[in-house]
């Protein structure tokens, strides 16, 4: 049977909520109940489950993003916490042996981080991804996943982006490009 992974990307208040300061508004919330409950199925099924948040310092001007987005996700704000119900479905799991949470700093999960010693440690071969946006870190991470040799699946119902055509060329690029799986 092969070894999967669910990566959660960056779904945050500041990317998902009215008030976030880089939201996807609707699309984004439109997505919480798929995202929570493909969260709880991998968590119970005994699946690595991983919370991939986009972490910033505040007044951080050498950030490349710096000049393109307004500050966002910055460390320690509300903004930075996880949206809606998948905070409670955090909470009441963050110690299972199967959670894994930590701060990227880059649009892909990998980009200076434990994430590929992680899987590889757990020989995990397969990942679903979800989150947002699709068009941004959604997609970095797809892609360095492809370049490590991982299968890729992503959620079509579990992502979303503030950019309606962004959206779409990510899924089809995925597919197209990638060999994803769009499910």
């Amino acid at each position: 049977m092969v070894k999967r992974a669910l990566i959660n990307v960056d779904y945050t208040v500041d990317f998902v909520a009215d008030e976030g300061k880089l939201t996807c508004g609707k699309p984004g919330q439109a997505i919480e109940s798929e995202i929570v409950s493909l969260t709880k199925e991998f968590i119970y099924a005994g699946d690595y489950v991983v919370f991939a948040i986009d972490a910033h310092h505040e007044g951080d001007t050498y950030h490349p993003e710096s000049v393109l987005f307004p500050p966002h996700n910055i460390i320690g704000t509300e903004g930075q916490a996880l949206y809606g119900e998948l905070a409670q479905v955090y909470q009441a799991n963050q110690n299972a042996e199967n959670v894994y949470y930590f701060d990227k700093t880059r649009y892909s999960a990998f980009a200076g981080t434990d994430l590929e010693l992680k899987l590889r440690e757990r020989g995990i071969e397969e990942l679903h991804l979800i989150g947002v946006c699709t068009d941004i870190c959604v997609l970095h991470t797809a892609v360095d996943a492809y370049n490590k040799g991982f299968k890729i699946v992503v959620h079509k119902d579990a992502v979303a982006s503030f950019n309606a055509a962004g959206h779409d060329w990510a899924l089809g690029h995925f597919e197209n490009t990638l060999g994803a799986d769009i499910v």
